[in-house]
């Protein structure tokens, strides 16, 4: 088996081991992908992104942010304030449905704009990206020296393979939710998810 195609299913690999584990940004596109609602752009910005952080990382972007650590810190406030009014909002939803239903109507915060503007703060305000995605696949793709390209490449790949089977693929398991009930319980998982990252971001500064 050539080199580089070696390199290639060791980046995809560890790319996926960082990917697939549950975070804010997973839940987020799954629930997306379940009322599949907006999921071609959330999925994009969520894949789009993830080729920009992971080409900053193998190009060595790594080393410049380890110098920063007041970046790391920055990212971890601004993280945790966003996913604490996003668990307060999954909190009304599994509480009072139809009452919150109703003021996102209203508000229009079931729009396009405001699902992609989610999916962006959900991946470029989370610290973990920079810690896992730059700074430690940059440094395991570092290691493969000349062929760090193709390392970059599995991994980008695994991500895009990842997010739309996540987004698109939710609808397979969407009569599970044709009930309120499935849903009040789904809302009510993520506002616990999104607590305890938040508070995991804040007790990590």
């Amino acid at each position: 088996m050539p080199t580089s195609l070696l390199a290639a299913l060791s980046g995809a690999a560890f790319g996926l081991s960082l990917i697939v584990a549950i975070g804010a940004q997973n839940v987020f596109v799954l629930r997306q992908g379940l009322r599949r609602s907006h999921v071609l752009p959330v999925v994009l910005v969520c894949a789009v992104s993830d080729v920009v952080l992971i080409s900053a990382g193998v190009a060595g972007l790594g080393g410049i942010l380890d110098r920063a650590p007041g970046v790391a810190t920055a990212a971890r406030v601004a993280g945790a304030a966003f996913l604490l009014g996003y668990a307060v909002l999954a909190a009304r939803r599994a509480l009072r449905p139809a009452e919150v239903e109703g003021l996102e109507a209203e508000r229009g915060t079931g729009s396009r704009s405001a699902a992609v503007l989610t999916a962006l703060a959900l991946t470029w305000l989370n610290p973990h990206v920079y810690l896992d995605t730059v700074l430690l696949l940059g440094s395991v793709a570092a290691s493969h020296g000349d062929l760090r390209w193709w390392f970059g490449l599995g991994a980008t790949t695994a991500s895009l393979v990842w997010f739309t089977a996540l987004g698109f693929g939710a609808r397979l398991v969407a009569p599970l939710f044709a009930r309120p009930g499935a849903w009040r319980v789904l809302d009510g998982a993520i506002a616990v998810v999104m607590l305890a990252i938040a508070v995991g971001l804040l007790a990590g500064i």
